[in-house]
């Protein structure tokens, strides 16, 4: 009995981690992605708005569910000495039979220039 319990935790463990680790990964990738995009933006001449797309193409590519209207850049001062800061706030639901799970997850990332 005691075995058969033990790879029944096992065989749950696996499934929920088989679940699990998929959005947190997908958030990972994407909270680089904007680290990057920020670093970027900071010393160029990109609008608010294009960063905006730049950071929706990239939740696209990684399979975020992000609303556009959700994404918040905020881009102040000069090329090369202002600061740029990109929040991206999503959930996502993951559906464990019997128990559904919602992640809230909140990326956002803030680049100052080196001047």
């Amino acid at each position: 009995m005691r075995l058969f319990i033990g790879i029944l935790f096992v065989v749950v463990a696996i499934f929920v981690g088989v679940a699990l680790v998929p959005p947190y990964w997908a958030n990972y990738q994407f909270e680089d992605a904007i680290k990057t995009e920020a670093l970027m933006a900071t010393n160029s001449t990109k609008t608010e708005d294009a960063i905006r797309d730049s950071v929706y193409k990239r939740a696209q590519d990684f399979g975020v569910p992000l609303e556009k209207e959700k994404i918040k850049v905020t881009h102040l001062g000069a090329n090369g000495s202002g600061s740029v800061t990109i929040e991206a706030p999503y959930s996502v639901t993951v559906n464990i039979p019997g128990y559904p799970i919602v992640l809230h997850f909140d990326p956002m990332t803030t680049n100052k220039g080196v001047f």
